[in-house]
């Protein structure tokens, strides 16, 4: 019987993602045997073929309920989790509901608030900049473009992606630590820069993947194919990675690995959609 934290339970718990069996599995490349450009991108596109069934509740792990409110939490999120923006914005959002309550805030009152996701000086800076812009250059309202988005204090291109693809219906690709760490490992990209990255990956799949493709990643990342210790024997996609054994092999030993809802944890988002197979996170300041 598959336990919770079992690799099985990737798709959703007791479905048929259980035929995906990857203890044991060889690695994807041939040893002597370079792999062409084209063959890459049939891998490419296979794993992102397989990370939809594997995730097909995938989803941005931000609450959010309005561009505004998404726009400002990925703010947020520089160098945090998810999990405690999660927890930092119900608070925030109740005491600066627009734009403009934002951009009138006290900067130590907001400070105060945002306080638990760390570099709290700088990002007030940026909230109550991007607000006052919002408020007097955009009528109140995010803009739906990279362009202007782009404008705003605080907002480079990962975060206006992530606003554009899921408040907008924009397709980008948002490289975060996660996404970049594993494009390279899989040999989609050698590049470091995120710019860089973006248009090596763009390259590859359509752009209707982009968005969704963003969050499949993501998602493999946080649960599966860690930075210091991937769980590769509980990896289903592990036959088609070229850096199958960088981590744990043993299956027993790599679903211990596991994180949220693959190892029976809760996830990030307090609010999560309604196919989410797992456990809401819970609020800040509770068990």
């Amino acid at each position: 019987m598959k336990k919770p934290g079992d690799a099985a339970s990737a798709k959703k718990p007791g479905d048929a993602a259980s035929a995906k069996k990857p203890g044991g599995a060889a690695p994807a490349k041939k040893p002597g045997k370079p792999e062409t450009h084209l063959a890459m991108v049939r891998r490419a596109r296979r794993i992102n073929r397989e990370l939809a069934e594997i995730y097909p509740y995938a989803h941005p792990e931000l609450d959010f309920r309005n561009p505004f409110e998404l726009l400002v939490a990925t703010v947020l999120s520089a160098q945090t989790t998810d999990l405690r923006v999660n927890q930092t914005t119900p608070a925030l959002f109740a005491a600066y509901p627009t734009p403009e309550d934002m951009a009138a805030a006290v900067p130590e009152e907001l400070e105060a608030i945002i306080r638990p996701t760390g570099f709290f000086r700088a990002k007030a800076r940026s909230l109550i900049g991007l607000s006052a812009s919002l408020r007097d250059d955009f009528g109140g309202e995010v803009p739906g473009r990279l362009d202007a988005l782009v404008t705003l204090p605080g907002v480079g291109r990962k975060t206006a992606n992530v606003v554009l693809g899921n408040a907008f219906g924009v397709p980008g690709i948002t490289v975060d630590t996660h996404f970049g760490r594993l494009v390279r490992r899989w040999k989609w990209t050698a590049q470091e820069d995120p710019v860089k990255v973006e248009a090596d990956v763009a390259a590859i799949f359509p752009k209707s993947e982009w968005t969704m493709l963003s969050h499949r990643v993501v998602f493999h990342g946080r649960r599966i194919c860690h930075a210091r210790r991937p769980a590769c024997g509980a990896c289903p996609i592990a036959p088609l990675c070229p850096a199958y054994g960088e981590g744990e092999t043993d299956p027993e030993k790599a679903g211990k690995l596991l994180k949220y809802e693959l190892g029976g944890y809760p996830g990030q988002r307090l609010s999560p959609p309604p196919d989410y197979p797992g456990r809401p996170a819970p609020p800040l300041g509770t068990a």
